[in-house]
C-alpha cells in the first residue's frame, strides 16, 4: 500500500508540474549599490540586482544563458540536489565547462520533490562576488507548517569597492602577506545599502513568512527584529520542526524561513543596522 501511495503522489506531482523558462543575458553593469562606490559589476539583462526566480515544487526550470562578458561564465543553484545532472553542480572546469564569451547555454533544472529557499549564483571566477546572484524560491504544493498571511524575502550581501579579479591580483602580487592592505566590505540588504533599501511594512497582527538568504562571499550576518520573536520553519531548503528564536546568525550560503507575527501596534519603526 505504501509503495502504491508513493507512486500515486509522484504521478500527481507530475500532473501539476510546469515548465518555467527564463532568458538571461549576463553582462557588465555600472552603478553604486553601497551608496559609496560607483563600479563595474555583473548583472542580468542590464539589471542589478535582477529579479528573484519563483517556481513551484516539481517544475522544470529552464534558464537560457547568453554570455555577454569578456570571460567565461556559468551558474549554480545553491541547494538543488541535481540528481542525475551533477554536471550542473560544480564550478566550471570541474564538472561543467564555462560558457565562452559571446556564446549561449541552456540549463534544464529539475526541482523534483524539493521546495524551499535557494539562490542562484555565478560559478566562474567568483563572479558572485561582483553581483551575479539572485534568490530562487521553490514554492511547496502542500500546506505550510504554520499558516501565514504574506511572505517576503530578505537578502544579505557583502559588497567590496573593487572587482574580484582586481582584489585577487593585488593579493597574488604580494611577496609578504604582512604588507596586505585589507579590503573592507559594505553590507547590502535586498541589493542595496540599508539607507536605500525599501522598508518592509508590517500590518499589525498579521503573520509573515520571511525567507532570509545570506548571499555573502566572506562575511557572517546576524538578524533580529527588536521586540519580536521568530519561529524557524525551514533551514537550507529543508522544512524543520518549528523553533522559536530571538535572532539568527548566518554564514555565506545559508537560508532560513521564519514566521513573525507583527505587534498589534504601529507605533514603533526600526532602521536597518
Amino acid at each position: 500500500m505504501l509503495h502504491l501511495l508513493v507512486i500515486f503522489a509522484t504521478t500527481l506531482l507530475g500532473c501539476f508540474a510546469a515548465r518555467a523558462e527564463l532568458n538571461w543575458d549576463v553582462g557588465y553593469v555600472y552603478g553604486s549599490r553601497d551608496d559609496f562606490t560607483y563600479r563595474r559589476a555583473i548583472g542580468v539583462n542590464g539589471e542589478l540586482p535582477f529579479p528573484p526566480v519563483h517556481v513551484t515544487q516539481g517544475d522544470t526550470l529552464v534558464i537560457n544563458v547568453h554570455n555577454s562578458l569578456n570571460v567565461p561564465t556559468s551558474i549554480h543553484v545553491h541547494g538543488l540536489l541535481n540528481n542525475g545532472t551533477n554536471y550542473y553542480d560544480g564550478p566550471d572546469m570541474v564538472t561543467q565547462c564555462g560558457i565562452p564569451p559571446g556564446e549561449s547555454f541552456t540549463y534544464v533544472l529539475e526541482t523534483k520533490n524539493q521546495f524551499g529557499t535557494f539562490w542562484i549564483h555565478g560559478h566562474t571566477r567568483h563572479q558572485e562576488a561582483d553581483g551575479f546572484y539572485t534568490p530562487l524560491i521553490i514554492h511547496s504544493r502542500k500546506q505550510p507548517v504554520i499558516v501565514y498571511d504574506e511572505e517576503l524575502h530578505m537578502t544579505f550581501e557583502d559588497w567590496y569597492t573593487g572587482e574580484f579579479y582586481v582584489r585577487q591580483a593585488y593579493i597574488d602580487s604580494l611577496n609578504d602577506a604582512r604588507t596586505l592592505t585589507p579590503y573592507y566590505s559594505k553590507a547590502l540588504i535586498n541589493g542595496y545599502d540599508g539607507n536605500k533599501t525599501a522598508p518592509i511594512t508590517f500590518v499589525p497582527g498579521k503573520r509573515y513568512r520571511l525567507r532570509i538568504i545570506c548571499m555573502s562571499i566572506n562575511n557572517w550576518f546576524k538578524f533580529r527584529i527588536p521586540g519580536h520573536k521568530m519561529t524557524v520553519i525551514e533551514a537550507d531548503g529543508v522544512e524543520s520542526m518549528p523553533l522559536e528564536v530571538d535572532g539568527l546568525s548566518m554564514g555565506p550560503g545559508q537560508r532560513y524561513s521564519v514566521i513573525v507575527t507583527a505587534h498589534n501596534s504601529a507605533e514603533l519603526n526600526y532602521i536597518y543596522n
